[in-house]
């Protein structure tokens, strides 16, 4: 079994006739937090919609668990085992929290957890104490919870986080932040886009910048933390 389970190499994305992403490479190994940092517009969102098929890459490859993917319709990719949170999270706000986590249910799959509502439940307990009610009468900080747990009841071996500390209250943070570190202890792999680098210091172990959708920096979260000038250049607002 490859330490690696996804490799980006060569990634370029248009939007029309827009260049967004040039060659955009990135590893991630399994069992690992990756955060993927930039400001606003760098092309985080454009590279995660290009990973799980959203985007069309016009050149570039993308390898899952060793199989090329960049060719692959989305619901392929996400049968592979390579699960989704968008920023804008898409609950259903009609369905209950419970309703909304049987929708996104799926076989288990070999060599990952097995996720069941009731230990869902256990990882995300304010949700346990609302399973009856609508998606969209919670607060935006359950609904980033309820998206990531209904991902999750499809049993991905590696999931994308697209922004999802944004506009959640500090303790929130805190507490999403709690719970990706216990999904990592549970084997799960992570990708997630940030703008919020003390978010992205308390749950990642790799780190790679992305600037005018360019990659300008990859390596651990100690080296990124340690160097101030990099974080001025590419994070500080």
């Amino acid at each position: 079994m490859t330490d690696s389970l996804l490799s980006v190499t060569g990634l370029n994305a248009f939007y029309g006739r827009a260049h967004i992403l040039f060659d955009v490479a990135l590893q991630i190994r399994r069992g690992t937090v990756m955060a993927l940092l930039g400001r606003n517009g760098a092309g985080k969102s454009t590279t995660m919609k290009s990973i799980i098929g959203l985007v069309s890459p016009a050149a570039g490859e993308i390898t899952f668990e060793g199989v090329r993917i960049e060719t692959k319709p989305t619901y392929e990719i996400s049968r592979m085992g390579l699960g989704y949170v968008p920023e804008d999270r898409r609950i259903f706000s009609e369905l209950t929290v419970l309703e909304n986590l049987q929708v996104g249910l799926r076989p288990p799959r070999e060599n990952v957890p097995t996720w069941t509502a009731e230990r869902l439940f256990e990882i995300f307990p304010n949700l346990a104490s609302m399973r009856d009610r609508p998606g969209g009468r919670m607060s935006g900080g359950e609904q980033q919870m309820l998206a990531i747990a209904r991902t999750l009841m499809g049993n991905p071996t590696l999931v994308l986080l697209d922004e999802p500390s944004e506009g959640l209250a500090p303790k929130i943070v805190e507490q999403m932040a709690e719970t990706i570190r216990s999904l990592k202890k549970e084997g799960l792999t992570i990708l997630v886009s940030e703008q919020n680098l003390y978010f992205a210091k308390l749950i990642a172990d790799q780190a790679t910048i992305i600037e005018k959708g360019r990659v300008r920096f990859t390596g651990s979260m100690e080296q990124l933390a340690s160097d101030a000038e990099m974080q001025r250049e590419y994070l500080i607002a």
